[in-house]
C-alpha cells in the first residue's frame, strides 16, 4: 500500500514538472549558442530550416542591408529584359538627395554616365548610397515609385515586419525590417548569378566616365576580403552585405557554402568592442563567422524518411497469391538537423486511400500517403506505393461476378417475382388440380348409383 502511494506521489510530481516545463522547440535544436547582438538568424537554404534565431522577428533598422532589395529589383528588371547590363545610365540632378555627411559614396555626380552594371556594383560592393538613388530612378521612375516596388516585393516574399522608405538604408524611423525578413530577401537575391557574382567580388573596377577617372574599390564585407579590416575572412563565405548607422548599429547579412550545404546568417544591432582600434572588436564579423561555423559543425543534412520500411498494409480480395499488399514511401525526405538528432522521435502520420483492394494490384500503385512531423512541424509528405504486384484469381473473380450479379436489386426483385410466380402456380395447381380429381370421382359414383336404382 505504501509503495502504491509513493508511486502515485512520484507520478503526480512528474506530471506537474511536465506542465511547468517550457514547451519544446518545434525543431530539434543545439543548445549553447548566443550572439552578441540585438537580433540574429541562421537558416539552411536547402529547405529554409531555421537553425538558430534570436529576436528574429523583432523590429530592427537594416542600414545598408537595404541595398540587397534595391539590387534584387534591379536584377529582376534586367532579367525581364526591361534593361541591359551595358545600358548607359545618366545620374540625375537629384542623385545626392537626402545624403548625409559621412555616408558611403563613390562621388557619382549629376550628369555622370556609366553602364547599369557598374552602378549596381557601386551600390553593392562599396555600398555607395547615391548609386541606389540612380537605380531607383532608373528602375522605378523615381524614388517614391521605387520604394513602393520595394515594399510590394517584400510583401510578395512573405516579409511581415518590413517597411522601406528609401533605397539605401540611411536612417528613417519608419524604415525597418527584421532578421527573418532580411533572410527572405537575401535568399531570393542569391538565386541570381549576377547578384552572387557581385557580392562575392573582393574588388571591382569602374572604367573612367565622362566626369571621373577610373574607380577601383573593395568589398566592405570582411568575411570576403581583408582589405579594410583583417582577421575575419572565411574561406566558405559567399556574401552578402554590411550595414551601419548609429541607430542600427553594425549589421551583416552573410552567406557561406561548404560542400553541398549553404547557409545564410543575419546579425543585427552589434556594437564594437569598447576600446578597440584598427581591425579589432568588429563583432558583427566575428559573430557572423562564428554563427556560420557553428551551423556547419553542429548540423548536417540527414535522411529522415526513405523506402527502407513498409508503413501501410491494405487487405486484398480475389487473389490466391496474397491477402494483403504493403506500401512503402516513394522517395525520401531530408532535413538539416542537429548531428545527434533522434530520427525515431519524428512522427509518421499515415493515411490510407483504401479500406480494401480488389486484385489485380500493380506494383507502384499509390495506396496512401505519409506525412513526417516533429512537435507539430511538418517536414514533408510522400506517397505510399505498393511494394509488389498481386495477381487476380480468375476462379475467385468469376465467383465474385456471379455473387455480385445476384446481389443486384433488380435481379433480387426478378428472382422474387419468379419465386412468387412459381409458388402461385404450385398453389393453383394444387387447388384446381384437386378440384378436378374430386369432380371426376363424384361423376363415377353418381353413374353407378343411378344405374343401380330400381324402377317401380
Amino acid at each position: 500500500m505504501k509503495k502504491n502511494r509513493l508511486f502515485s506521489l512520484l507520478l503526480a510530481a512528474a506530471l506537474c514538472a511536465g506542465l511547468l516545463a517550457p514547451l519544446a522547440a518545434a525543431t530539434p535544436s543545439v543548445d549553447g549558442m548566443h550572439i552578441d547582438g540585438k537580433a540574429a538568424i541562421l537558416v539552411d537554404t536547402a529547405d529554409g530550416e531555421i537553425l538558430y534565431e534570436q529576436n528574429a522577428h523583432e523590429k530592427m533598422y537594416p542600414a545598408s542591408i537595404t541595398k540587397v532589395m534595391t539590387a534584387l529589383l534591379t536584377i529582376e528588371a534586367i532579367d525581364e529584359g526591361r534593361f541591359t547590363l551595358e545600358q548607359e545610365i545618366t545620374a540625375s540632378n537629384t542623385v545626392n538627395d537626402r545624403m548625409i555627411s559621412g555616408a558611403s559614396t563613390q562621388n557619382i555626380k549629376a550628369g555622370e554616365i556609366m553602364p547599369l552594371k557598374d552602378v549596381l556594383a557601386c551600390a553593392l560592393i562599396p555600398s555607395a548610397n547615391e548609386a541606389c538613388n540612380i537605380l531607383a530612378e532608373t528602375i522605378g521612375g523615381g524614388i517614391e515609385g521605387f520604394v513602393e516596388m520595394m515594399n510590394a516585393k517584400a510583401k510578395e516574399l512573405g516579409c511581415e515586419g518590413t517597411n522601406f522608405t528609401n533605397p539605401h538604408g540611411l536612417h528613417d524611423d519608419n524604415h525597418y525590417t527584421t532578421a527573418y525578413d532580411i533572410y527572405l530577401i537575401c535568399n531570393e537575391a542569391m538565386k541570381y548569378p549576377l547578384f552572387r557574382e557581385l557580392v562575392t567580388s573582393m574588388d571591382y573596377t569602374v572604367p573612367a566616365t565622362n566626369m571621373s577617372g577610373e574607380r577601383h574599390f573593395w568589398d566592405t564585407n570582411a568575411l570576403i576580403t581583408s582589405w579594410r579590416v583583417q582577421g575575419y575572412t572565411y574561406e566558405y563565405a559567399t556574401g552578402i552585405k554590411t550595414g551601419y548607422t548609429p541607430e542600427a548599429g553594425y549589421c551583416l547579412a552573410s552567406a557561406a557554402t561548404k560542400g553541398d550545404r549553404s547557409l545564410i546568417a543575419v546579425v543585427l544591432g552589434c556594437t564594437r568592442v569598447e576600446g578597440t582600434t584598427g581591425s579589432e572588436g568588429h563583432t558583427y564579423f566575428s559573430e557572423s563567422k562564428r554563427l556560420l561555423q557553428w551551423g556547419f559543425s553542429n548540423f548536417s543534412r540527414q535522411t529522415v524518411m526513405d523506402a527502407t520500411k513498409p508503413l501501410l498494409s491494405v487487405p486484398v480480395t480475389l487473389s490466391e497469391q496474397a491477402d494483403k499488399v504493403v506500401a512503402e514511401p516513394n522517395g525520401t525526405i531530408s532535413a538539416t538537423l542537429p548531428n545527434d538528432a533522434v530520427i525515431d522521435d519524428f512522427e509518421k502520420d499515415v493515411e490510407s486511400y483504401y479500406e480494401t483492394l480488389t486484385a489485380p494490384v500493380e506494383k507502384g500503385m499509390v495506396l496512401g500517403k505519409v506525412t513526417l512531423r516533429y512537435e507539430g512541424k511538418e517536414y514533408g509528405t510522400l506517397d505510399l506505393v505498393a511494394v509488389d504486384s498481386v495477381a487476380r484469381s480468375e476462379l475467385l473473380y468469376n465467383l465474385d461476378r456471379i455473387e455480385k450479379f445476384f446481389a443486384q436489386t433488380w435481379v433480387k426483385a426478378a428472382l422474387l417475382v419468379l419465386i412468387l410466380l412459381i409458388l402461385f402456380l404450385i398453389v393453383r395447381f394444387l387447388v384446381f388440380g384437386g378440384r378436378r380429381r374430386r369432380s371426376r370421382g363424384y361423376g363415377s359414383r353418381g353413374g353407378r348409383g343411378y344405374s343401380g336404382r330400381r324402377r317401380r
